[in-house]
C-alpha cells in the first residue's frame, strides 16, 4: 500500500506534478476511447479543489520517428481533458525549456497544464523511457510534490515516474494508483475464498509468473485461450494446427503437477480449418483433429468454469477464452464476462483488453468490482513483482 495519497498532501498553493496515463487510442487527432482521462479526473479534481497547480506528464504512444510527433501529440487530450473538467486546460508543445517553465509560473491556484507527451524525449536517446537521470531531475525541478496516478505505466521505470519521484522530497499516489493497489493487492496477499484466477490469452509465456505466484493462493485456475493447447500437449492430447509453444510443454508439465485440480483447462473447444471467422468450424471434445485449430472453447467448458465461479468470492480475470475479434469465436470470452456480471457477493477484477473490451460489449463493467487500467502492469502485480513505479513513491 502507498504510505501516502494525494489526500494527505497539502497541495495549496503548490506546484503538483502528476504523472497520469492519458496513453489513450488516437486516430487522426480523434480520441477512440476516454477512459484513461476520465480515470484520472478524481485526482486532478482534488488538487484543483483544494487550490494546487496541476501539471500533467504522460507518455502516448511509441516515438521512433520525427514523423510519429504529429500524430503522437498531447494536444487532442487536453481539449478532451478541458471539455471533461468543464475549465479551461493550458496545452504545452514541449517537454522542457522555457516556453514550459514561462507557463508554469504563470500558473494560478487551480489551473491544469499538460506537458507534451513524454516520449518526444526518447528521440534523443530514449530519455524517458531509459529514466535518465538528469530528465528526472529537470522535471523534479519543475514542481513542489509529486503525485503518480499511472498504474499502466507502474512497471516501467521511466523518467516520469521513477525519475521524477526519486528527486521529489515528497510523492504520493492518486486515488486511481492507490484503487489499483487496494484491489490487485488484496487480491493477491488477502483474498476473500474460494478465490479463483481465470487466465487466457495466446501465451502460456506470458502468464507463467502468475500461474507460479497464485498456485498457492488460489482455489482454482480457470486456464483458456490460445495457452491451453500447450498444456494440451503437455498431457498427450492432439492439438490440430493449434497454436503452441513448443519450448514451454515441459513448463506446462511442472504447472500440471504442482497445480493438481486447482488447474481447470477446458474439455471441448470450437475448431476451425483457418484462422478466420468465415473458415467451417466445429465443436470436438478432447484431441483437436489434424487439419484443425482450436479458436474458442466449447458449451461444456464454459459450464465447467461457470460451475467452478458459481461460489467464488474473489476473482480475477486476465485474458480472452479464444479469438475474441472474431464474432464466431467470441461466444467463450462473453459467457465467462456474463458470468461474472451474475455473481452478486465476490470482489471481480478485470485485467487485460480484451477481458476489459468483453466487460464493456456486455454491458456488465458497472456490476464489476474493480477493472485495471494496466494490463502489464496487473499482470506484473498478479506475479507478485514489485513495480518500480510503486516503488518509488512508496519508498520516500
Amino acid at each position: 500500500m502507498a504510505k501516502l495519497i494525494v489526500s494527505d498532501l497539502d497541495v495549496k498553493d503548490k506546484k503538483v506534478l502528476v504523472r497520469v496515463d492519458f496513453n489513450v487510442p488516437i486516430k487522426d487527432g480523434v480520441i477512440g476511447d476516454d477512459n484513461r482521462i476520465v480515470a484520472a479526473l478524481p485526482t486532478i479534481q482534488y488538487i484543483i479543489d483544494h487550490d494546487g497547480k496541476a501539471i500533467l506528464f504522460s507518455h502516448l504512444g511509441r516515438v521512433k520517428t520525427e514523423d510519429d510527433k504529429a500524430k503522437l501529440s498531447l494536444r487532442p487530450v487536453a481539449e478532451r481533458l478541458s471539455e471533461l473538467l468543464k475549465k479551461p486546460v493550458t496545452f504545452v508543445p514541449a517537454t522542457r525549456g522555457k516556453e514550459l517553465e514561462d507557463a508554469i509560473a504563470k500558473m494560478n491556484d487551480g489551473d491544469v497544464l499538460v506537458v507534451e507527451n513524454t516520449r518526444f524525449e526518447d528521440l534523443d536517446g530514449k530519455k524517458e523511457s531509459g529514466n535518465d537521470p538528469e530528465l528526472g531531475k529537470y522535471w523534479a525541478s519543475l514542481g513542489d510534490v509529486f503525485v503518480n496516478d499511472a498504474f499502466g505505466t507502474a512497471h516501467r521505470s521511466h523518467a516520469s515516474n521513477v525519475g521524477i519521484s526519486q528527486n521529489m522530497p515528497q510523492a504520493a499516489a492518486g486515488f486511481l494508483m492507490e484503487k489499483e493497489i487496494k484491489f490487485l493487492g488484496d487480491a493477491v496477499e488477502h483474498p476473500k475464498h474460494p478465490f479463483v484466477a481465470i487466465l487466457g490469452g495466446a501465451k502460456v509465456s506470458d502468464k507463467i509468473g502468475v500461474i507460479s505466484n497464485l498456485i498457492n493462493k488460489a482455489d482454482k485456475i480457470i486456464v483458456g485461450g490460445g495457452m491451453t493447447y500447450t498444456f494440451y500437449a503437455a498431457k498427450g492430447l492432439s492439438i490440430g494446427k493449434s497454436l503452441v509453444e513448443t519450448d514451454k510443454i515441459d513448463l506446462a508439465k511442472q504447472i500440471m503437477a504442482e497445480a493438481g485440480d486447482k488447474l481447470i483447462l477446458p474439455v471441448d473447444n470450437v475448431v476451425a480449418t483457418e484462422f478466420s471467422n468465415d473458415a467451417p468450424h466445429k465443436v470436438v471434445e478432447g484431441d483437436i483433429p489434424d487439419g484443425y485449430m482450436a479458436l474458442d472453447i466449447g458449451p461444456k467448458s464454459v459450464a465447467l468454469f461457470k460451475d467452478a465461479l458459481k461460489d467464488a468470492k474473489t476473482v480475477v480475470w486476465n485474458g480472452p477464452m479464444g479469438v475474441f475479434e472474431m464474432s464466431n469465436y467470441a461466444k467463450g470470452t462473453l459467457e465467462i464476462g456474463t458470468a461474472l456480471g451474475d455473481l452478486t457477493d465476490a470482489t471481480t477484477i478485470i485485467g487485460g483488453g480484451d477481458s476489459t473490451a468483453a466487460a464493456k460489449q456486455l454491458g456488465i463493467a458497472p456490476k464489476i468490482t474493480h477493472i485495471s487500467t494496466g494490463g502489464g502492469a496487473s499482470l506484473e502485480y498478479l506475479e507478485g513483482k514489485e513495480l518500480p513505479g510503486i516503488a518509488a513513491i512508496t519508498n520516500k
